[in-house]
């Protein structure tokens, strides 16, 4: 099991023991680990009036973090043996690379190193499966959002222009051209100040009652509840592989149990052949 929750067979170009080593519990664990202490250290260095021994401490702690971190990239790099391009095939990995490989060349920036650091913490969502399901349903749900996002940006740009149209005029602040519509449309889409905008239009147009209910329902209530759905629905898929791909790691983990205890002796007898045969066709069928 790799550290993207993934079964993955170790290839054969790969330093065994350092991948076995890299993919292992107690190696996860561990990185999580100095990810949480140096999350916590970076946060006590932005606390007011602390002592400069606290800050010594802070910063030897989040430099022992990043020599921890290099070391960790170094390795998993070397696993890769005869083929260290492999290592870059995989998102995280390469998200890893970049936020600790810059952190060296962003030393005499400090927005730069300080954002670097944040972005460091982010690693520990690789350790984390709930945490890599959601982020898969994100993913997921992007295409389904980008046409929903042109349909609500069409029906906003409708909406800002008609109150541009019917209340610029009298208030200028809020709707007196489209960049001011389309700002107070999206205000609106929290519900936030509905009835001061409802309450100062309907001085002005009788328009005003059907324009922001219409706004309301169909925008607010409907449009954004469906962009609820494409998010929950794009959940439950990656749910849904993430509970085929543990049934098939659980699936390979019996197998692997079977072959064991039937080679344990050296030798496989046609009744022990047959036997696997039998298990190999019943995880099939599962």
């Amino acid at each position: 099991m790799n550290a993207d929750g993934e079964w993955e067979a170790i290839a054969r170009y790969r330093v065994l023991w350092l991948a076995k080593l890299v993919y292992s519990s107690r190696f996860e664990f561990f990185i999580a680990a100095v990810i949480a202490i140096n999350a916590v250290f970076l946060a006590v260095l932005t606390m007011p009036n602390i002592t400069s021994e606290t800050r010594e401490v802070a910063m030897f702690i989040d430099a022992v973090a990043m020599g921890i971190y290099i070391a960790e990239l170094i390795v998993r790099i070397l696993s890769y043996g005869t083929k260290p391009w492999e290592f870059f095939r995989r998102g995280w990995n390469v998200f890893d690379f970049v936020v600790v490989g810059l952190a060296p060349f962003a030393a005499g920036q400090t927005v730069v190193l300080r954002l670097l650091r944040l972005l460091r913490l982010l690693r520990i969502f690789r350790f984390l499966p709930e945490v890599r399901i959601l982020f898969a349903s994100i993913v997921k749900s992007i295409p389904p959002l980008l046409s929903m996002s042109v349909l609500i940006g069409l029906l906003l740009f409708l909406y800002g222009m008609a109150g541009t149209y019917l209340f610029g005029a009298f208030l200028p602040d809020a709707w007196g051209h489209i960049g001011q519509s389309l700002k107070s449309l999206f205000i609106l889409l929290t519900l936030e100040n509905f009835p001061i905008y409802l309450e100062d239009a309907m001085l002005i147009s009788p328009f005003a009652l059907p324009y922001f209910l219409s706004y309301v329902f169909f925008i607010v209530f409907t449009i954004l509840n469906v962009l609820i759905g494409i998010v929950l629905n794009a959940m439950d898929e990656a749910r849904a592989e993430a509970r085929a791909k543990s049934d098939k790691t659980a699936a390979l983990r019996e197998l692997t149990n079977v072959v064991d205890a039937i080679s344990a002796d050296g030798t496989i007898t046609p009744d022990e052949l047959v036997l696997l045969r039998a298990e190999i066709e019943r995880l099939k069928g599962a």
